[in-house]
């Protein structure tokens, strides 16, 4: 027995205080961020505004973030990272609030919702950068793989519960009391955050300001083939998914599937198998990380495929949950070689070009979505996002750099430079 006990100390010994209060603050507005677009999509909907207001919103969000990102990146790296986490839950409840309380008032414009959206996806700018920098220097690299799978793992079962909720309090009592449940999450999750510990930001000596930080970023960021043909990659799939799943998605179940409801369940299908992927991940450690994660994303095609093939929703819940799978694997084995590869102090300006890169195309696919589904009809739009986003994944796998990148150690992944914790 008491070898056993010995035996069991260091499983847990890496999920320290810091990454504790993190994956709890995240799980706590997962919940509400899981309802909240589909809580959006329908409000818009409910307005009149069609499937070009539900492009006009999503984009809208996407592109502040987009047009945000480095900056938040940069921020990330010299301020201490929970404050800028905090800053950022706030704002973005206080905008979901006001979201909220046009729409049960029923006073909601779609202005109104794409202004609010906007300040949403500056909130997120902000935001994505230092989270991804907070959870790497919350454990040791030779645990990075273990404390992503897992922290991706709670995200993932918070948005189970909150997609299905959301889809479930649309349906019965309207998509603006789902809009105050993100309001409130995110102001409880920027409350947890305070109790952070955050790392010191690295000494500064005096000279270049955040541009020519901006620029030592983008000097680590295309100095590695492998990093910037992975984002280009999924810069365009990313589109097409989130045109699939925020905008013709919807469409779909309104037509044929039955509405806010089911399209909640699917959403939830997918979150199951974003948690059944972490649960993977936890124990499979692949060695080529980059040939893993490219594979986990010729999964993302299989919804928009059977949406467009008309199937039912238990066929559609099951290439969800493909997709969900997928995407944890690709998650996981990305941030593991982000980890093991780019050096600390300039981790979270890495983040924001890869953030960057991977959105910046999704208010594009959010706009054309609507006039693609014109052109080529509901069902052609999709098959269309499906066989794009198949085709990329198989072309990135003739890149020699994503197909040979291993788990090791690096000068980079011993994190000889990783930041002390300080309390602030």
């Amino acid at each position: 027995m008491p070898k056993l006990i010995h035996r069991r100390a260091p499983h847990h010994e890496w999920a320290g205080r810091g990454y504790l209060i993190h994956t709890a603050a995240t799980v706590v507005s997962g919940l509400g961020n899981a309802g909240a677009p589909i809580a959006t999509a329908f409000a818009v909907l409910r307005m009149g505004g069609g499937a070009t207001g539900i492009g006009l919103a999503t984009g809208a969000r996407l592109a502040a973030t987009v047009l945000f990102l480095l900056i938040g990146g940069a921020l990330a790296d010299r301020l201490p990272r929970h404050r800028v986490m905090v800053a950022a839950n706030l704002g973005n409840a206080l905008s979901q609030a006001l979201l909220a309380v046009l729409v049960l008032t029923g006073q909601a414009r779609l202005w109104e919702v794409v202004l609010l959206s906007v300040a949403n996806g500056i909130g997120l700018a902000f935001f994505a950068p230092a989270s991804e920098g907070m959870v790497m220097d919350s454990v040791e690299q030779r645990h990075a793989s273990r404390a992503f799978a897992l922290f991706r793992t709670a995200l993932n079962s918070s948005q189970i519960v909150g997609a299905a909720l959301g889809g479930a309090l649309v349906a019965a009592v309207g998509p603006g009391w789902v809009l105050a449940l993100d309001a409130t999450g995110l102001a409880a999750a920027g409350g947890l955050r305070i109790f952070l510990r955050a790392a010191a930001p690295a000494p500064r000596e005096p000279g270049p300001g955040m541009l020519a930080e901006l620029r030592e970023g983008w000097q680590e960021f295309r100095s590695r083939r492998w990093l910037w043909v992975v984002v280009v990659q999924y810069g365009v799939v990313n589109a097409c998914l989130i045109a699939a799943e925020s905008v013709l998605g919807p469409l779909v179940a309104d037509l044929r599937l039955g509405g806010p409801r089911p399209w909640g369940l699917a959403n939830a299908a997918m979150g199951a198998g974003l948690v059944a992927g972490g649960l993977l991940m936890v124990r499979w450690q692949p060695r080529r990380l980059l040939l893993a994660g490219t594979f986990g994303v010729l999964a993302f095609g299989l919804p928009s495929a059977a949406l467009a093939a008309g199937a039912g929703l238990p066929l559609v819940g099951a290439a969800m949950f493909a997709s969900g799978v997928g995407g944890t694997v690709y998650g996981v084995s990305w941030m593991v070689a982000l980890q093991q590869e780019i050096p600390a102090a300039r981790f979270s300006r890495v983040a924001a070009y890869d953030w960057c890169g991977s959105v910046a195309l999704a208010p594009v696919g959010t706009v054309a979505a609507a006039p693609l589904a014109n052109g080529l009809g509901l069902d052609g739009a999709l098959w269309a996002c499906a066989a794009v986003m198949t085709a990329l994944s198989l072309l990135v796998l003739t890149v020699p750099e994503v197909r040979s990148l291993v788990r090791g150690t690096s000068g980079a992944a011993e994190r000889s430079n990783r930041l002390e914790p300080v309390t602030v």
